[in-house]
């Protein structure tokens, strides 16, 4: 088959690759849309710590169910669906309770094994998602990062309140729409202007995160701080901030992606003082059925500002959003 390979940071081609046959339990997918994600990008970059080359990089997938492996019993060949990426071992601490997004021997589709840069990929059956009548395939592969979103605003109990947003990137704008469903007053802080232009189309309150961002937000929530912060920035000195944001009670959730072995440092009176909540979201469990309820239903339509690129012009997407990351909101690759 043909397929994007990522033979190593700065190096990507359109090449061949043996087509996948499904595996007992498996299910052979023929992509249609993969959407490129940060993490995508930190492959080609060399900044990815998961990263194993070569590979066929894309983990926000959908397409049609191509053929079922032994054992399996739908969905139809045909049928639309999406992938969901995370796979667990299901013997570890973590899967036994349920949260095997934190599995310690994870392995990431498009990461650790081959993913949607292709014609063809194959998942086990039980993270196959049948597609919502309605929902178009390219706006149907947004489920992966939408559940991202619906992870982060459980992981923070969010709720009727107003909540800060950090970072107004496709994660962001996944969590600024889901929190909104939820009831929450959102204020979006971003450096990138026409970032929080898009923001703002989605109803968010918006803030230039300069300087005098502290200030703003205090002066915003009459100097209380907000009861909900999300971080996704990938900026270590803006998770630093959070602390100083925050509410006393409230929670802060990490969305961030940080290099290995970076630390972020916290005044240590304020974690007693403020008895503020710090938690981690790591990508999603359990999360995909609402992700594509919520944009099949439209209560999320994000998805509308997508670029799309053919897949087979990759390397130069990569060469030119490496050049440009503001380039575009949100890329996805089509076939």
């Amino acid at each position: 088959m043909r397929a994007v390979i990522m033979n190593g940071p700065f190096d990507v081609e359109v090449g061949a690759w043996e087509t996948p046959k499904p595996a007992p339990g498996e299910v052979l997918v023929s992509v249609a849309a993969s959407g490129i994600c940060a993490g995508d990008m930190y492959c080609y970059l060399g900044k990815n710590p998961y990263a194993i080359y070569p590979q066929i990089c894309g983990h926000e997938i959908s397409g049609t169910v191509a053929e079922l492996g032994e054992g399996v019993s739908g969905p139809a060949p045909g049928t639309p669906v999406v992938v969901e990426p995370f796979i667990g071992c299901g013997e570890c601490y973590p899967c036994r309770i349920g949260k095997s997004n934190c599995c310690v021997n994870l392995r990431i589709i498009g990461v650790h094994q081959p993913g949607g840069y292709a014609e063809y990929m194959v998942a086990p059956a039980e993270l196959i998602h049948v597609v919502p009548a309605g929902l178009s395939l390219v706006h149907a592969s947004f489920a992966e990062p939408v559940a991202i979103g619906v992870q982060a605003c459980r992981r923070g109990e969010i709720g009727a309140e107003d909540v800060l947003v950090l970072g107004s990137g496709p994660i962001g704008l996944a969590v600024l729409e889901v929190a909104q469903r939820r009831g929450a007053q959102v204020l979006i802080a971003d450096v990138v202007r026409q970032r929080l232009e898009t923001a703002a189309k989605f109803g968010a309150e918006t803030v230039v995160a300069d300087e005098h961002l502290l200030q703003k937000v205090l002066d915003r929530s009459r100097g209380e701080g907000f009861p909900v912060i999300v971080d996704a920035t990938g900026n270590i000195q803006a998770l630093e901030s959070t602390v100083d944001m925050v509410a006393s009670g409230g929670r802060i959730v990490v969305l961030s992606l940080f290099k290995q072995g970076v630390r972020a440092s916290f005044p240590a009176l304020d974690l007693t003082r403020k008895e503020m909540t710090i938690v981690g979201s790591r990508a999603s469990v359990g999360c995909f059925p609402e992700a594509l309820e919520l944009m099949a239903s439209g209560a999320v339509t994000y998805p509308t500002i997508a670029t799309e690129f053919n897949l087979w012009k990759a390397p130069q997407v990569f060469a030119d959003l490496a050049e440009n990351p503001a380039k575009v909101q949100k890329g996805v690759f089509v076939r």
